[in-house]
């Protein structure tokens, strides 16, 4: 069995009496340790399909298998304790907390999910990661006093200090430069390389989608699976 497997998935929404069919019979897989970009349109069901990848919501019918559980019909709480223990996400926006410093934004999936860990433990671990990303002289940095890029390192590190299986970056580079978009885009590279992270990029950039190994592309609810690309670069962090 694939990491990812999508049997026939649907998701209808309904406006009163109107239902606005949005995933169209989705079937997919994705292998462990692989690197894919996801795009489409707006209005594709770019968006719909990654928060059910996400366990931010399950499709209407189908079946959604990852690491060989089929999580289609999990209950909210049941979704929850999965993102928790197996998935990492990092937005476009950040999502950081203003009035938090880098460190302590890194730390706060901890107090959730690695209760076990002494305050001490999890201060090493986050300072670990902030480390590697280049960010160890920024520890007691709020997120105002650091520049786009370095959010986003931070928001990279927030989203790998529970060492999930499977990490999304939607529109990761939508509020960056090109050179820090390369950055951080060879950033993942590398991680999905040494550490066999698998990664769905969402973007609907071009570009961006190329520095995947393969695409799968998204248009009308359905998906349509797209060529291996293999790209150079990603120097060492």
């Amino acid at each position: 069995m694939e990491f990812i497997e999508l049997h026939d998935v649907c998701k209808t929404y309904h406006n009163g009496e109107l239902e606005v069919p949005v995933l169209k019979g989705v079937s997919m897989t994705v292998a462990r340790g692989e690197l894919v970009a996801l795009t489409g349109a707006s209005g594709s069901g770019k968006s719909t399909l990654m928060n059910i990848l996400g366990c931010l919501d399950r499709p209407t019918a189908g079946e959604y298998w990852l690491d060989g559980q089929n999580v289609a019909g999990l209950s909210r709480e049941e979704r929850a304790g999965l993102r928790n223990r197996k998935l990492g996400f990092v937005f476009q926006n950040f999502n950081l907390l203003a009035r938090t410093s880098a460190l302590d934004n890194v730390m706060m999936p901890l107090a959730y999910t690695a209760a076990h860990l002494s305050r001490a433990d999890a201060r090493a671990l986050a300072m670990a990661l902030l480390d590697r990303l280049g960010l160890s002289d920024r520890l007691d940095h709020h997120p105002s006093q650091l520049s786009g890029g370095q959010q986003q390192r931070v928001a990279i590190a927030r989203a790998l200090v529970n060492n999930p299986a499977l990490l999304f970056a939607d529109e990761p580079t939508g509020n960056l430069d090109s050179q820090t978009s390369r950055e951080i885009l060879e950033m993942f590279q590398q991680l999905n390389r040494e550490q066999n992270l698998t990664i769905i990029l969402v973007t609907h950039e071009t570009e961006v989608a190329h520095y995947a190994q393969r695409i799968v592309h998204i248009k009308d609810g359905r998906v349509e699976d797209g060529m291996f690309r293999a790209v150079g670069g990603g120097g060492e962090w």
